[in-house]
């Protein structure tokens, strides 16, 4: 795995420069700026050397070997600190947590994977990052640069080093597999013995954001027949319905007197937000599909199989989902809520073109 490499001229008291690197600053101590493998060496460390009680920096920093507790290594322990790897009992001592033990230290054989995983949950910025994308391939490169500026406010110029981070410690916990040429985040919230998700919390916060009216539809785009059909009832209203939306299909909700198409067009057109089935490929459903990009409406897109997703919408979010999973019905609902709430929020996530 690959290993993260730690990497100041004075300034003019100019008022715009000084408001800058403020404003950078709070970028940069936001999330770990260690991968998660290498948060783990002070906490190893002193359990080893002493039998994990409480030790001062100086004496954690010689355990690995440095003299010089100053930078890189003040990095290292605020990054621990921000995994949950390490507390600070007193100013200036440290103690392996609880859950640096059950890493370190497991007394099962589930406890070291689920203890990165709650790690990984813990730490700022790479948890939000994680929740955003789990079920989902990995954004070309571009296009996860501009949401991670956009939507998480990681400054520009430490993207490279929060992708390298983020990339290495889901790698490390388990939590991303490549999947062809992407990579895909791997989706652990209402699996059994999993560290526990706040959906509801993050519900809410996707909810101010979107700003949600009692009126607001959200047009579901599907193949009628059963299977795919029936998930319409067993999925995607309740997801729906979660968001705060009403659902609306052509066939249940709008199929009536009247030429379809124009039914379609105007549900379409007066939704809000709106969700693309693609599993099969339905011609039906790309077709009502390039309306909604015609009219640059925001589209959640679901399906069971990469290979059902054209060329041109792969570089577009993508929930995945695994029918094998005993747990994908669950997951796919929480997950599908919450994209529409964020389709809404970040609608350039979503729209085929600028």
């Amino acid at each position: 795995m690959a290993k993260i490499k730690i990497s100041s001229k004075k300034v003019a008291r100019k008022a715009k420069p000084a408001s800058k690197a403020v404003k950078i600053s709070k970028g940069l101590s936001t999330y770990p700026r260690q991968s998660l493998e290498k948060a783990l060496r002070i906490p190893k460390a002193i359990l080893e050397q002493n039998a994990g009680k409480e030790t001062s920096e100086t004496e954690a920093a010689k355990y690995l070997g440095i003299t010089n507790i100053k930078g890189p290594f003040m990095v290292e322990i605020a990054s621990t600190v921000k995994y949950g790897l390490i507390e600070r009992p007193t100013t200036g001592q440290l103690k392996p947590s609880d859950l640096a033990k059950k890493i370190l230290r497991p007394q099962s054989t589930d406890d070291e994977i689920q203890g990165l995983r709650e790690a990984i949950l813990k730490a700022p910025i790479i948890s939000d990052v994680y929740k955003h994308y789990r079920g989902e391939n990995l954004p070309d490169r571009n296009f996860f640069e501009n949401a991670l500026t956009d939507t998480f406010n990681i400054p520009t110029e430490k993207l490279s080093e929060f992708i390298e981070i983020f990339i290495d410690s889901l790698n490390t916990a388990k939590l991303i597999e490549d999947v062809g040429e992407k990579q895909r985040v791997i989706d652990i919230s209402s699996e059994a013995n999993s560290p526990i998700f706040d959906t509801t919390g993050d519900l809410k916060k996707l909810s101010r954001a979107a700003a949600i009216s009692s009126d607001d539809t959200c047009f579901v785009m599907m193949p009628f027949a059963a299977p795919l059909g029936d998930y319409y009832s067993k999925i995607f209203e309740p997801a729906i319905t979660k968001a705060g939306l009403k659902p609306m299909r052509a066939d249940d909700d709008i199929f009536g007197t009247g030429k379809i198409i124009d039914q379609i067009w105007s549900g379409i057109n007066s939704a809000k937000v709106l969700i693309a089935e693609l599993t099969s490929r339905n011609p039906n459903v790309y077709y009502e599909l390039g309306l909604a990009h015609a009219l640059r409406k925001p589209v959640v897109l679901v399906c069971s199989n990469e290979q059902d997703v054209p060329f041109d919408l792969k570089h577009i979010r993508v929930i995945y989902y695994e029918m094998h999973d005993p747990f994908w019905g669950q997951k796919l609902i929480d997950k599908v809520a919450e994209n529409i709430l964020s389709a809404i929020s970040n609608p350039k996530e979503t729209i085929l073109f600028d």
